[in-house]
C-alpha cells in the first residue's frame, strides 16, 4: 500500500490548520503557499476533508477553512481515509471489493492481522500530537 500525494498534501494542509487559532478562518491559498503545494489540488482535497467532517468550509468574502473538531478528536486514519477511502493493504482486505477466498486463504489472515495493526497505529495518532511534534522539531531547528 502506498499513500498518494493527495494524502500527503491533505495531511500537511490540515496540520497547518491545527497550528492556527481555532477561530481563525484560513484561505486555501495561504495553506498552499505555506506548505508548498498546488492550490487547486489542495482545494479539491479540502472538499473531501469537509465532506468527512474534519474541516469546515466558510463561504463569502471572508471565506476559507477551519477545523471542524478539536485536533485531539481527529486521527491520522480519519485524515487518510477522508482522502484515500478505506485503508487496505491488499484489495482482498478492501471492504469495497471483498474476497471470496478469505475463509480459506492463509495470506488473507496474515494480511488482515498486519492491516489491523497498521489501522490501530494510525488511529492512535491525533492531529494534536502531530502538531505538537512538528512544533518541537521546528523549535529544535530554530
Amino acid at each position: 500500500m502506498k499513500l498518494t500525494r493527495g494524502a500527503d498534501y491533505g495531511t500537511l494542509g490540515i496540520l497547518y490548520l491545527a497550528r492556527q487559532s481555532p477561530d481563525r478562518i484560513v484561505l486555501i491559498s495561504e495553506i498552499a503557499e505555506a506548505e508548498g503545494v498546488p492550490e487547486t489540488y489542495l482545494a479539491k482535497i479540502f472538499q473531501d476533508l469537509a465532506k468527512a467532517g474534519l474541516v469546515r468550509s466558510h463561504r463569502g468574502a471572508r471565506g476559507g477553512f477551519t477545523l471542524a473538531r478539536s485536533p485531539n478528536d481527529i486521527t491520522l486514519r480519519q485524515i487518510i481515509e477522508a482522502i484515500e477511502g478505506p485503508v487496505a493493504l491488499n484489495r482482498c482486505l478492501d471492504p469495497r471489493e471483498g474476497c471470496a477466498n478469505s475463509a480459506t486463504c492463509p495470506v488473507h489472515t496474515a494480511l488482515a492481522k498486519a492491516q489491523q495493526s497498521m489501522l490501530s497505529s494510525l488511529e492512535g495518532v491525533t492531529l494534536y500530537a502531530l502538531a505538537q511534534e512538528q512544533a518541537a522539531r521546528q523549535g529544535a531547528l530554530g
